[in-house]
């Protein structure tokens, strides 16, 4: 679309993307070609925030008896608990959550 002559708002809204996207795009495509502009660079890894210790800390703590004047563990209380005992400096609940997930 570019090359017939559209300017890069036009070609945003047709593609569904911002703007930006498209001037990087461009500017991708001018630095190394077809290829280079449309491949995904590759993504590092993240490292896990809690293994080893403190995972198995959590999934025993998930499976025991949750504190008093509660139905069951949830993903805020574990990360609490978590954090009040040193296991980790600080967790979020969204961790507990997907650390949880992984291992059933």
């Amino acid at each position: 679309m570019a090359n017939e002559g559209h300017l890069d708002k036009a070609i945003a809204s047709n593609l569904r993307v911002n703007i930006s996207t498209v001037e990087r795009t461009r500017e991708k495509f001018m630095l190394g070609g077809l290829e280079y502009a449309i491949k995904d660079r590759p993504h590092p890894r993240r490292s896990c925030k809690l293994d080893g210790k403190p995972e198995a800390f959590l999934i025993a703590t998930a499976c025991s008896t949750p504190p008093g004047g509660r139905n069951r563990w949830t993903m805020r209380l574990l990360a609490d608990k978590m954090v009040s005992l040193g296991m980790v400096d600080s967790v979020s609940h969204e961790t507990v959550r997907q650390t949880l997930k992984k291992t059933r």
